[in-house]
């Protein structure tokens, strides 16, 4: 199944938002500008303001109001990328140059933060206090997620919660905030507000999960980047949480970071680690988390009427659940 075709009568309305996004990244300075639209046309499953479209159609849908909560949580999932990208220093986002890579450091920032700010401005014509609190809250949740990642880089004696927190303010909370404020806006009933909620919750949670997984089992050409570079970065992930389990192994990761820290080539030792995870069962382990958190999914989806905004939530959650990119 092809993600899209679960919400092509959504197509129309996405086509807007995309000449929203675009018009929205118009920064008046040149370098801005490029550095914005650049990171926009890399393309993306615009996930996120299709979550904000299906949540919306639980109430009284209104595209000239809901496009621009869907162009808001979009442009705050690039600004979260731009900023990822200068924390891990990485030169590859979906197969294209990072800006950090065609720029600099101090541009990627800047360009993430107007990001951010644009996020915030096109939101401002939503009349409704309890959107804004959703918003700010997630962005100091995304804020504070970047900065854990930052923190726990190389640490090999976190446990399973802190991962669990960390990908929550990583993914988690931007994917339920944009079910919420997609059913918010349109004035869904309550109870129908709060499931999408937490449908976006637990498929936020096992979408990073399954990203987790893909960065040891998918292909470079597939990932854009290549295989294994969350743990050449140092970032610790379920699948290597799972293995730190092993004592010899936690050893040869640590010896292998020692060597490798700092380096601009990968080290054979880290390089035959990331293919003993691959081959191991931590993988298989970290798929049933994520299938956990997918069954509490579609829990949530049993109190919402049956239509078609239903069934593309519920082939979503199939399609993350059989990702392999």
């Amino acid at each position: 199944m092809k993600l899209p075709l679960s919400y092509k009568f959504l197509n129309h309305d996405l086509d807007i938002i995309e000449s929203e996004l675009l018009y929205t990244v118009k920064a008046d300075h040149p370098v801005l500008r490029a550095a914005s639209t650049q990171l926009l046309k890399a393309g993306g499953k615009r996930i996120r303001p299709v979550f904000v479209l299906l949540a919306a159609k639980f109430g009284h849908y209104d595209l000239e109001k809901i496009k621009h909560v869907a162009s808001s949580f979009e442009l705050m999932h690039m600004a979260s990328l731009v900023h990822d990208d200068v924390i891990d220093d990485a030169e590859l986002r979906r197969g294209h140059e990072t800006i950090n890579a065609k720029w600099d450091n101090r541009v990627s920032m800047y360009t993430g933060d107007y990001m951010f700010a644009r996020a915030l401005e096109i939101l401002s014509v939503i009349q409704n206090p309890k959107a804004h609190l959703i918003l700010s809250n997630t962005i100091v949740e995304l804020a504070q997620g970047e900065i854990e990642q930052l923190k726990d880089q190389y640490n090999l004696d976190q446990n399973f919660r802190n991962y669990l927190r960390r990908i929550k303010r990583k993914t988690a909370l931007l994917i339920a905030s944009s079910c919420h404020l997609g059913a918010i806006v349109a004035d869904a009933p309550a109870d129908y507000q709060k499931a999408l909620a937490k449908y976006g919750y637990y498929i936020g949670m096992s979408y990073q999960i399954i990203d987790d997984i893909l960065d040891f089992t998918a292909t470079p050409e597939k990932l854009g980047k290549p295989a294994g570079s969350d743990l050449f970065q140092g970032n610790i992930t379920l699948p290597v949480l799972y293995k730190l389990e092993d004592t010899s192994f936690k050893q040869r990761l640590a010896s292998s970071f020692e060597q490798s820290r700092g380096q601009a080539v990968v080290s054979k030792d880290l390089a035959d680690i990331v293919e003993e995870i691959k081959q191991s069962d931590v993988i298989e382990k970290s798929f049933r988390v994520s299938e956990l958190y997918l069954q509490k999914a579609y829990k949530q989806l049993e109190v919402l009427p049956q239509s078609k905004a239903k069934k593309a939530l519920m082939d979503i959650a199939k399609y993350i659940g059989k990702r392999s990119y």
